[in-house]
């Protein structure tokens, strides 16, 4: 049987480098599942990929891009236990290795997924894995957050952001979020303390003492938000490969800073259903957008406009 997924050909931005093909449907492996694709969420690492910029030392073309997937079990491999066809999965499988989630079907192992919160849309429950495991591993697992601490969001009406000031809000937290004026009402409608414009002003200038921070850029900016923290504060950043001197500087203030990267955790999605069914955590989905569309999703997010997050999605017309 055949199935369509958007495939890169070539790294680079050029549009003929990827496109609409159809190929034929994966099977599933013993543990592992077929899931048929609703709505496959778009993130920042996706545009990089394309690029050519990141992680592909353990991916090679032609490649199938996405990682964030929500849809329906149609098939179950030999062993598993947890899931069983018909129901609805979402999850972030396989990273960084290629899941091939810009696609009509995937396949991955069952513990890679989990049951979708009954209260989302597929659109939702994808735009949530990568984002929200990202956001619940860097605050929680490693920042170890807790009530009445104050955490310093960057990027906070971003896709990871935005989630992640819900959770901190969630531990009890005082919340700092940064974003540009345009969005400072969407910061607030999710529970931000304070938000900072930092087109106009020098977050580490005007935030002082705070006890984690949740660091979406690398770099020279890294390092001086790093001098927001009190002294034993934690800077968890997702962009740490790209922040030379980040361990030498962490140790001349005192602080701790960690290199992240988001792993595959059904547990980590058991706790974010969790908090959505409690009525602690929503996600915002700005745009929907059809399969075909992936490389107006990318521009979209390159732009850094749009808050939350773009979602992909299927019309799965069977293909034999």
């Amino acid at each position: 049987m055949k199935m369509r997924a958007f495939q890169q050909r070539q790294w680079g931005d050029d549009p003929d480098n990827c496109g609409l093909i159809e190929m034929d449907r994966p099977v599933p492996a013993p543990t592992e599942l077929l899931v048929k694709v609703r709505a496959a969420g778009v993130n920042p690492v996706d545009h990089y990929t394309r690029l050519g910029v990141a992680y592909n030392r353990v991916l090679s073309l032609p490649f199938v891009n996405g990682w964030d997937v929500a849809g329906v079990v149609e098939e179950i491999g030999y062993g598993v236990t947890m899931f069983r066809p018909g129901d609805r999965v979402f999850g972030m499988p396989w990273f960084p290795r290629q899941a091939g989630a810009y696609a009509e079907y995937v396949t991955a192992p069952s513990r890679h997924f989990a049951l979708m919160p009954a209260n989302l849309s597929f659109a939702e429950a994808a735009a949530l894995p990568l984002a929200g495991l990202t956001a619940w591993q860097m605050l929680v697992d490693v920042g170890q957050v807790r009530a009445a601490q104050r955490v310093l969001v960057t990027a906070a009406a971003g896709g990871v952001g935005h989630l992640a000031v819900q959770i901190a809000k969630a531990h009890g937290a005082h919340v700092i979020g940064t974003a540009r004026a345009t969005k400072h009402r969407f910061l607030y409608d999710l529970g931000v303390d304070e938000a900072i414009d930092y087109r106009t002003s020098d977050v580490s200038e005007v935030v002082k003492d705070v006890d984690v921070v949740i660091q979406m850029f690398g770099g020279e900016e890294a390092l001086r938000t790093m001098t927001c923290l009190r002294p034993g504060g934690v800077m968890v950043n997702s962009q740490g490969a790209w922040t030379p001197g980040m361990d030498r500087q962490a140790s001349e203030l005192g602080v701790r800073a960690t290199a992240f990267l988001v792993e595959p955790d059904s547990a980590g999605l058991e706790n974010l259903t969790e908090l959505i069914q409690a009525g602690e955590l929503r996600v915002h989905v700005d745009r929907e957008l059809p399969l075909a569309a992936a490389l107006e999703a990318h521009d979209l997010m390159a732009t850094a406009r749009t808050s939350g997050k773009i979602v992909l999605t299927t019309d799965h017309e069977e293909k034999q």
